[in-house]
């Protein structure tokens, strides 16, 4: 009696199928491309809170001005221009009444070079 061994029986030529390798890559390739657009995404995220908060910094540096000022703006709209680490952003000051004739209300809207909105800072001023 010739004894067998136990278990599968292999061909002295076992390896993958093109089957198996072809889905093997298709899900190496689906997986890079999910961490390559979440790497993207991390960019864009990272730029936008770096304009948001420059942006902030041009907002507020407006509206200290007028404190210091210590006058009482008057109602309009006035533009300007802004740096901020190296980029250039518009802005407006917006100043409208208020129900209290001894207040008025200041936005400092900033926005890209483009044009596109990024922030508005809002405050009240009173009469000194």
């Amino acid at each position: 009696m010739k004894h067998r061994p136990i278990g599968p029986r292999r061909s002295p030529a076992a390896g993958f199928t093109l089957i198996e390798v072809l889905v093997a890559l298709a899900i190496v390739a689906i997986a890079l491309g999910a961490g390559a657009k979440a790497g993207g995404a991390l960019t864009r995220n990272a730029e936008r809170l770096s304009d948001m908060m420059a942006a902030q910094w041009c907002a507020e540096n407006q509206l200290s001005g007028l404190v210091l000022a210590k006058q009482f703006p008057s109602v309009g709209d006035a533009s300007f221009a802004c740096e901020q680490g190296g980029r250039s952003y518009v802005g407006s000051l917006v100043v409208r009444p208020t129900p209290n004739p001894n207040f008025r209300r200041v936005d400092a809207r900033i926005g890209t070079e483009t044009g596109e909105p990024l922030l508005t800072l809002s405050t009240i001023l009173g009469r000194n």
